[in-house]
């Protein structure tokens, strides 16, 4: 039986991180059309990092609302390019870390991050310490999404 033609990168099974950040909707839409196409999977996470003077399992109540929405907006917006996304929220001290240990734990053979544009530093790409781990650590493919720069830096 000949393979159906592919309009892009497959996988199976693939991890989104959730940031809260407006790329986050570019990258949910990008997967779940892919995951769409190929009957995968698509598992959102959104990671609190939690200072090392806190405790690990201290009570997010405070910020609640604002976690409910990245969440609720990365299922809306998988379920309006037709994909169900799971939504999964950890506390860890380390954001690379967890979403690594996520994608090892899910057998993901995909890592999605996003890598936004900080205009509060004159404009920049900062990688910050995540990306790097991300990309030094985890066992499967992992697309780096940059988000557009604004029209009127460019």
């Amino acid at each position: 039986m000949p393979s159906e033609p592919t309009t892009g990168p497959s996988f199976k099974r693939a991890v989104v991180a959730l940031s809260g950040h407006p790329n986050g909707q570019r990258l949910v839409r990008l997967v779940g059309e892919l995951a769409k196409a190929h009957k995968a999977e698509v598992i959102g996470v959104h990671v609190v990092e939690i200072d090392w003077s806190m405790p690990l399992d201290m009570d997010l109540a405070a910020r609640s609302d604002e976690i409910q929405q990245i969440l609720d907006m990365a299922e809306g917006t998988a379920e309006s390019v037709g994909v169900k996304l799971e939504s999964v929220l950890l506390q860890a001290r380390d954001v690379g870390a967890a979403l690594v240990d996520e994608a090892v734990e899910r057998d993901a053979d995909l890592l999605v991050i996003g890598l936004a544009y900080r205009t509060k530093f004159g404009g920049d790409f900062a990688m910050g310490r995540t990306i790097p781990y991300v990309l030094k650590n985890a066992p499967c493919a992992v697309w780096v999404v940059r988000e557009p720069i604004p029209e009127e830096n460019s």
